[in-house]
């Protein structure tokens, strides 16, 4: 048999018994049959060191250079990237070239405010209020002209009689709107009037009656709704305008918008009849020339005096 070379004996490994402890380790033999470890080797004279590993070949400077370029032109047009969507994301829209948002023709009105209401007196729509009555100066809810308009020197945001009101009718129908007002018992009428550098001219009239009731019984009368009810001087006749959406109308008010279809006079009339509780308003807008009356901002303005009557 070929002769075996025993190994050295391994550390004895502690047993684990449940519940018992732990056994401690059992000490070395001491007999002679106990493997004893190799006592360590006589010293020797120290090895000769290794020759380093040859280097890898350099790469040509060329290389190196070329490298470099592109590394640093990574970084350069990383940074530049970060930085300009940074400064589209921070900076207004109007700042950026090639996206700056060219006026859509709206009027610059002044920051508008509900004026302030006797003591105790709620809202015209509010829970306390079920017969949707204005209390504020009638006045104060007149929209303010804005800015660059040239005042009208006839309709100033005072009062103004039932005669200067039918004025804004054909003489035709003057008689029966005046004894309309006197039947539905109109308690105050406020007008302001306005004309823009391009020679947009704007009138807003406001129509406080008695109750709800007899608002909505003027505009009945008047036939207003599906038709612009009485005629307007210069406009031969009136159509819905269907680019109005309503957008910005205040809950429990209605618009009735309109406009004067091509072709037409001297002057391009656009009106909208405002019905907000006990209180109709009337806002007519025309601009002499073959351009015709600006929608947007006529729609602006009756969204405007609307709010105001919310």
């Amino acid at each position: 048999m070929t002769e075996q070379t025993a190994a050295p004996a391994a550390e004895p490994v502690p047993a684990v018994s449940e519940p018992e402890p732990v056994a401690e380790p059992a000490p070395e033999p001491a007999d002679a049959t106990a493997v004893t470890a190799p006592a360590p080797p006589a010293a020797l004279p120290p090895m000769p060191l290794l020759p380093p590993p040859p280097a890898a070949p350099r790469p040509p400077r060329r290389v190196l250079r070329a490298v470099a370029r592109w590394t640093v032109a990574v970084l350069v047009l990383g940074g530049f990237g970060a930085g300009t969507a940074y400064a589209i994301t921070s900076a207004e829209r109007t700042d950026v070239p090639g996206l700056a948002t060219e006026s859509d023709g709206r009027w610059d009105y002044p920051r508008l405010s509900l004026p302030a209401l006797p003591s105790g007196a709620p809202r015209p729509f509010s829970e306390g209020n079920t017969a949707e009555v204005h209390h504020a100066d009638l006045r104060k809810l007149l929209l303010p002209a804005p800015a660059g308009a040239t005042p009208d020197k006839k309709l100033t945001g005072g009062w103004i009689s039932t005669e200067q009101f039918v004025s804004v009718y054909e003489e035709s129908s003057r008689a029966d709107v005046a004894q309309q007002l006197k039947e539905s018992a109109v308690r105050h009428i406020a007008a302001r009037g306005w004309t823009m550098p391009d020679g947009t001219t704007s009138r807003v009239y406001l129509l406080r009656f008695n109750s709800t009731a007899f608002a909505e019984a003027f505009r009945d009368a008047r036939y207003i709704g599906s038709t612009a009810g009485d005629p307007l001087p210069g406009a031969e006749s009136m159509d819905l305008d269907e680019t109005w959406q309503g957008g910005g109308v205040v809950d429990n008010t209605v618009s009735y918008v309109f406009s004067e279809p091509k072709p037409y006079g001297a002057a391009q009339v656009r009106q909208a009849y405002l019905v907000a509780g006990d209180t109709v308003a009337l806002v007519v807008q025309s601009r002499k020339g073959g351009g015709g009356t600006p929608r947007i901002p006529f729609h602006q303005t009756v969204i405007l005096q609307n709010q105001l009557l919310g």
